[in-house]
């Protein structure tokens, strides 16, 4: 991350007692879901509760929702996550992965950043839930001299409870700025050439490595609600289109890849099918023993791939019959993945540097 505070100095021709102004700079503030402070209960319960307060996420009416949320849920759920959590946990750094990860990868773009536009920018991270707050960087930007402010949510696909939550807190977090930067928010970046590029690489570089190719490849996407679908919510149609360009860049046929859904949260119908039934159901049913996992809705690697997908899914593959599950890491800092992101970013910073 790049230190461009800047040196603060008095506007020409102001009085001796008017406030010192840092330079201007343009912030890049990078957006990530979150993480607890630590695996024990009440980080858990701490954490959660944000998350599943969060109307974007969980849009039941309050008044039913927070009892059962409260008295029900967060007195069990913390134990059971924070020991999926604890058997993931990066105990050298003291952090969940998926901080390990968006550090590594927000290091190497303010580096791109810094090499392709010098001090005039500054690079940070921030978490939808959790530390380091979206509050708190923007604050901290804005002191720092930040007269405008790209927010990148690092979500390929848009759904209303992944990138528009994360730019509802920037938006809020503005709202407390006395001196409010301009701003502009990243557009979802599921069909930019070099994220499919980066995708189709690190199954390629996966496929090289084994013995036997697969017998098909399976897309797992973090799930919603179908209801939102229905309501307007785009999210279902950026992954399936996700799929086809990387199965059309991979020069795959339809029988090589199928696209799932993962982590389904409560009662009601989410979209399908979902990926720990569809992985039994290719191995029973299908005759498909041997099949590699990928996830392109994660920019990291976070408890959803290295918990959910590396144990919860590939049980239920095994039980079934399969023989062989592998699993392929999420782009992370990859660095056709950093070239990727930075591609973006120098895209939505075209009129501000130039």
């Amino acid at each position: 991350m790049l230190d461009a505070t800047g040196q603060a100095t008095r506007p020409a021709h102001a009085p001796a007692d008017h406030p010192k102004i840092p330079g201007p700079k343009i912030g890049i503030l990078l957006a990530n879901l979150g993480t607890p402070d630590n695996y024990d209960y009440w980080s858990m319960r701490r954490y959660l509760n944000e998350f599943l307060s969060d109307r974007r996420v969980i849009d039941y009416s309050p008044w039913k929702w927070q009892p059962l949320l409260q008295l029900v849920i967060l007195t069990k759920r913390p134990f059971s996550s924070g020991a999926a959590y604890k058997s993931i946990w990066n105990e050298d750094k003291g952090e969940s992965p998926l901080m390990t990860i968006t550090k590594d990868q927000t290091a190497k773009i303010a580096a791109q950043m810094q090499a392709q536009y010098g001090d005039r920018v500054m690079v940070d991270f921030c978490m939808r839930y959790g530390n380091p707050s979206t509050k708190s960087k923007v604050h901290a930007m804005v002191e720092a001299g930040c007269r405008q402010i790209l927010f990148f949510p690092l979500y390929p696909h848009y759904a209303g409870a992944t990138s528009a939550t994360a730019n509802d807190a920037f938006f809020r977090a503005l709202m407390e700025e006395k001196w409010q930067p301009t701003v502009r928010t990243v557009d979802p970046y599921f069909q930019h050439p070099l994220y499919i590029e980066a995708l189709a690489q690190s199954i390629e570089r996966a496929y090289s490595k084994l013995d036997k190719r697969p017998d098909i490849l399976v897309c797992s996407y973090h799930g919603v609600p179908k209801r939102y679908l229905l309501e307007g919510d785009p999210y279902h149609c950026h992954c399936q289109k996700t799929t086809r360009l990387l199965k059309e860049r991979l020069g795959w046929s339809d029988t090589e890849i199928t696209t799932t859904f993962q982590s389904r949260f409560g009662p009601e119908e989410w979209l399908k099918p979902y990926t720990v039934e569809e992985v039994a159901r290719l191995a029973r049913d299908d005759g498909k023993k041997d099949i590699a996992v990928c996830a392109p809705a994660f920019s990291a690697d976070c408890i959803e791939t290295l918990e959910e997908i590396n144990e919860e899914i590939k049980e239920s593959f095994e039980e079934a019959g399969g023989e062989r599950f592998t699993y392929i890491p999420c782009l992370n800092d990859d660095d056709a993945h950093i070239k990727a992101l930075s591609a973006v970013i120098e895209e939505n910073l075209r009129g501000w540097v130039d």
